[in-house]
């Protein structure tokens, strides 16, 4: 146990120096490890980089600052980042909208997912549901199943937004049962909600953390969830394979370093999240808020990216789903 503690705590050290050498010995000032979040305070992407963040300061002992760069889908952000010095310390947490999506959607973006960024570490993963209204007479999947092959032109499914994964997981459903869906594209989860609870949406899909409070409170109901296993906070509710749906699915949040950043540093930066997100009481406060804790180092998480890729792109590409700037 000794030894253990020994390791743990020169893996440390290693760690604060090699993020701290650089050329000229950098000021104090800049002896910082910043964490862009491309995203409002507040969301899940936040609240996952603060929660970790934490950790990883508590670990390395080095200032950690969480610094929310919005704008463009995650797209600014990203260019922020992809254009960082190599002798600064800085990285990204992104999800699929920013590293998958986009470069399949947008006609030109300011950066390239694979050559400009490092993949350092995953941290958290998030599902999705698929719900009604608390006022519907649609209780489970077969029954939905069976009342969108009847009413195939009243099938409308809404969506957060155009272009996000609600709208492709959408498709994979709709491909997945035979009947396809409309797939209605808001501003955002709360009008889905608003339009879902007054019976103008029959079926909406979103991600869990949106919509598990709404279901806890009988405003709406969660019909089937998208993951391998059931939800802790949803014992109640199925995962779509459960209910007969040959479906499973999840988006995420990792942290990426540019391409500048030494390959030694995004090693060591992955293996010492990897350690912060493996604790028991990190990861307790990851689903206190909602979030389901992932613990991948940079290895692992590009082969999970991978995974996702080839699971996603193909139903992306063929939506023919694009955006011009």
């Amino acid at each position: 146990m000794a030894q253990n503690r020994l390791r743990a705590t020169v893996t440390s050290c290693l760690l604060s120096g090699l993020l701290f050498t650089g050329a000229s010995h950098a000021a104090a000032s800049s002896e910082t490890l910043t964490v862009v979040v491309p995203y409002a305070p507040g969301g899940a992407s936040d609240r996952a980089a603060r929660i970790v963040s934490d950790g990883l300061h508590k670990k390395l002992g080095i200032p950690i600052v969480v610094e929310n760069k919005t704008g463009a889908g995650g797209r600014i952000a990203a260019q922020y980042v992809k254009s960082t010095a190599a002798d600064k310390n800085v990285l990204i947490l992104a999800n699929p909208a920013i590293m998958v999506v986009a470069p399949l959607v947008f006609n030109d973006i300011p950066y390239k997912p694979d050559s400009d960024f490092q993949a350092v570490s995953m941290v958290t993963e998030y599902g999705f549901g698929v719900a009604v209204s608390a006022d519907s007479d649609i209780k489970t999947m077969d029954q939905l199943i069976s009342w969108a092959k009847e009413h195939p032109g009243a099938f409308n499914i809404g969506v957060p937004a155009t272009g996000s994964l609600p709208h492709f997981f959408g498709m994979m459903l709709s491909q997945q049962i035979g009947s396809k869906g409309e797939i209605i594209g808001y501003r955002g989860s709360a009008p889905v909600i608003t339009d879902l609870i007054g019976g103008i949406l029959p079926v909406a899909i979103d991600t869990l953390d949106v919509l598990t409070a709404q279901h806890q409170g009988k405003r709406i109901r969660i019909l089937a969830t998208s993951g391998s296993e059931r939800e802790a906070a949803l014992p109640d509710v199925p995962t779509l394979k459960q209910s007969g749906v040959e479906l499973e699915a999840s988006g995420w949040n990792a942290f990426f370093a540019p391409a500048s950043m030494p390959a030694d540093k995004v090693t060591q930066l992955g293996e010492a999240i990897k350690e912060v997100t493996s604790d028991p009481a990190l990861q307790e406060t990851l689903l206190k808020n909602e979030l389901i804790p992932v613990s991948a180092d940079a290895e692992q998480t590009r082969t999970r990216i991978e995974a996702f890729r080839q699971q996603w792109a193909p139903v992306i590409q063929a939506s023919g789903f694009k955006v011009t700037q």
